[in-house]
């Protein structure tokens, strides 16, 4: 066996090879979009090699791509952890240990080389909305987009390396006609009676308006936990454009007090009900298949990307008000039938007690393992957000 670093554009074809060996046989992978991932690894693309910088490998046998890892650090978030941090992720590999023992080398060897002390993976070089966690429950179930998906073997392969769990990410999913718990809903009907509060869902025509209410909604839900970024213009802006080309106006949602934006319920369709059909590869034949089926299958699944409510207004029954106008608004257009929501770490009990307030049932769990590379430093899991 033999590992090359990604340079060339046939190292790039290789990269994008090796999932389809490892899941050849597996009817449940939807394979991720190649040039959803290339964006990732292009400093064109991807702002965060403003702040950080990435690499990845191909590891061969007989000349054979039979696995895959990228390293990467974000120099904003690696130095606020006890041990500098920095990360790895897109990892695919033969059921081998020796085999993802190499690619785990490498990726540690580098990160130790750029005065890391401990690494996070699978995760993105990027938001952690895609491409974030190792599954480790439900492999039944076809990957939502965007989403990792992995054989149960890895579990193995990462433990046996040393890495430990430092979160469980839960995604959870639901009917839309399910019904709230009575005490959320009796908060909700009491907010729905109350003219200071609205609900409406945006228009794309103001993007800018909401990326900007996004910003603000997002800052002010989430402020105040160790590791927490403040969102900036720019950021939010970019999101929401990204989104813009596969949005769907009806199914994203903001919530005002005194026309002031407190909460936000940001879905899209599931993609992958389309991107199954596509093999992987949005090229010009690949866009043909995608608007093809986009416009004669009727997508039946939505994914929630992200869920918020402004801390002051937290517990007063804005979560369940917000659910209830986008599940009526739902009904009357005759859209959709199940939600997917975006996974909820359990450093987050909060948000996963009004999770399951609202009737979701947990579909499957991924975790963020954390290697740290001086084996006799205490190991501490996420802390908790309060």
């Amino acid at each position: 066996m033999y590992i090359r670093e990604v340079i060339s554009p046939k190292d790039v074809a290789d990269f994008h090879k090796v999932p389809f060996g490892i899941y050849k046989d597996d009817a449940n992978w939807i394979p991720h979009i190649k040039q959803d991932i290339e964006k990732i690894f292009n400093p064109k693309t991807n702002r965060f090699f403003s702040h950080g910088k990435a690499i990845r490998w191909v590891l061969f046998e007989n000349n054979i791509p039979i696995g895959r890892v990228a390293a990467f650090i974000n120099k904003k978030t690696s130095n606020t952890f006890k041990q500098p941090t920095g990360g790895m992720g897109f990892f695919e590999c033969v059921n081998n240990k020796d085999a993802a023992f190499i690619l785990f080398d490498a990726c540690k060897n580098w990160l130790k080389d750029n005065k890391m002390e401990a690494m996070d993976g699978p995760i993105n070089f990027g938001e952690k909305n895609q491409f974030w966690g190792l599954l480790t429950k439900n492999f039944r179930s076809p990957n939502t987009y965007g989403m990792n998906y992995n054989p149960p073997y890895y579990v193995d392969l990462f433990v046996k390396y040393g890495f430990k769990i430092y979160y469980e990410q839960y995604l959870f999913n639901h009917l839309i006609d399910t019904p709230l718990a009575e005490n959320l809903k009796e908060k909700a009907l009491r907010i729905e009676r109350d003219p200071n509060y609205t609900f409406s869902s945006i228009n794309k025509k103001n993007i800018d308006k909401y990326a900007e209410e996004f910003r603000l909604v997002y800052n002010a839900a989430w402020g105040g936990h160790d590791n927490f970024k403040e969102m900036e213009k720019k950021q939010s802006l970019k999101i929401l454009n990204k989104l813009k080309p596969i949005m769907d106006e009806n199914v994203m949602f903001f919530g005002y007090y005194k026309k002031d934006p407190i909460a936000f319920y940001i879905s899209i369709p599931e993609l992958n009900e389309i991107f199954k059909h596509i093999g992987g590869n949005m090229n010009w034949w690949g866009k043909i298949k995608f608007f093809y089926f986009l416009k004669t299958k009727k997508i039946s699944t939505l994914y929630s990307l992200v869920f918020g409510v402004a801390k002051r207004f937290q517990g007063k029954g804005v979560d369940g008000a917000i659910i209830r106008h986008s599940r009526n608004s739902f009904r009357k257009r005759g859209l959709y039938k199940n939600i997917i929501l975006t996974w909820i770490g359990d450093f987050n009990p909060k948000m996963l007690k009004i999770i399951e307030s609202v009737g979701a049932k947990k579909f499957r769990t991924l975790a963020t393992f954390r290697k740290l590379f001086d084996e006799n430093a205490p190991f501490e899991r996420c802390p908790i957000i309060e």
